[in-house]
């Protein structure tokens, strides 16, 4: 299969749209990084988006859909899913929220649970795609699965650690702009609880809702929400944290006052450092030596950097 480029033009968003109503998967840019949309009403759809990622069939995904009013027809919400999305929509916060009953989301996408992820993005080329599709979106990221994700089209249409060759198009939206994932919560026994640290820092949503977030251990077994394996966005190469100098024949990526050959932010300013993780991961990569990379702090958007590079770094 060829993997077409779309130009970011209405011809193109017309095009994404249409391979989208034919259950073709289609790359496409969100705030955090690029997804891999499929209709999330069609199980075929689904199945290839899996199949292209080589995703197992129990990580559930997540749903995107173009304001609240799409989200209610999908998830049940209670006042404080509500406060949330009114602070938070669009941009990169997940929900995981009890699914509606005849929703008609495939059940592929929700891995058979009785939850169901969903988000509102709020990249204009997300946005524009599905008012043209006219319907919910199943997008992980837009990589096989368990490596590095893809923050620029680029990283998408590479055949070798992207996805060139296997989907059917890529809407080049540019560069993302946050970076790294959305933030997910959800609630256990009524309880609002972090589920993955992402875009939207965990004290944000805490100010909203004025009240602590649960944070639990991780669990055994299948996940409940996306994002939670213990080994995902992970290079080719090995992965050394909380590095101060390379080692001989490592290459380093720095941050702050660690000097280095590539650095997530030399100002030591956690948002550029997130919306340059996953690039400087597959530039490091393709370079194929090991991978060390300086202490990052766990503040803020730190959380979420540090999040990524464990599980990029866990043994597979």
């Amino acid at each position: 299969m060829q993997t077409l480029i779309l130009g970011h033009d209405p011809q193109g968003i017309a095009a994404a749209a249409e391979l989208l109503a034919q259950g073709e998967p289609v790359a496409i840019p969100t705030e955090t990084v690029y997804g891999l949309a499929g209709d999330a009403r069609d199980a075929q759809a689904v199945a290839r988006i899996y199949q292209a990622k080589g995703r197992p069939s129990f990580n559930p995904l997540i749903v995107h859909v173009p304001d609240l009013a799409a989200a209610e027809r999908i998830a049940v919400f209670d006042d404080a899913a509500r406060a949330l999305a009114g602070a938070f929509w669009p941009g990169a916060l997940t929900m995981v929220l009890p699914l509606r009953p005849g929703a008609g989301i495939a059940s592929l996408v929700t891995a058979g649970l009785d939850t169901v992820a969903i988000r509102v993005p709020a990249h204009p080329l997300a946005q524009a795609v599905l008012r043209a599709f006219g319907g919910p979106l199943a997008a992980p990221s837009a990589n096989p699965s368990g490596r590095i994700s893809p923050t620029a089209a680029a990283h998408v249409a590479d055949p070798e650690s992207g996805l060139g060759g296997r989907i059917a198009a890529v809407l080049d939206g540019g560069a993302c702009p946050v970076g790294v994932e959305s933030t997910i919560i959800g609630w256990a026994d009524g309880r609002p609880a972090l589920l993955r640290p992402g875009g939207i820092a965990a004290q944000a949503v805490e100010a909203v809702l004025d009240r602590p977030l649960a944070r639990p251990a991780a669990q055994a077994g299948a996940p409940t929400a996306p994002g939670q394996l213990s080994s995902h966005y992970a290079p080719r190469a090995s992965l050394r944290l909380n590095a101060q100098a390379a080692r001989p024949g490592e290459v380093l990526i720095g941050f702050g006052p660690v000097p280095a050959e590539l650095s997530l932010s030399e100002a030591g300013d956690l948002t550029q450092a997130a919306a340059r993780l996953f690039d400087l991961l597959h530039r490091a990569d393709a370079d194929g030596r090991p991978i060390a990379v300086a202490p990052v702090p766990e503040d803020g958007l730190g959380a979420a950097i540090n999040d990524r590079l464990r599980r990029a770094a866990a043994p597979r």
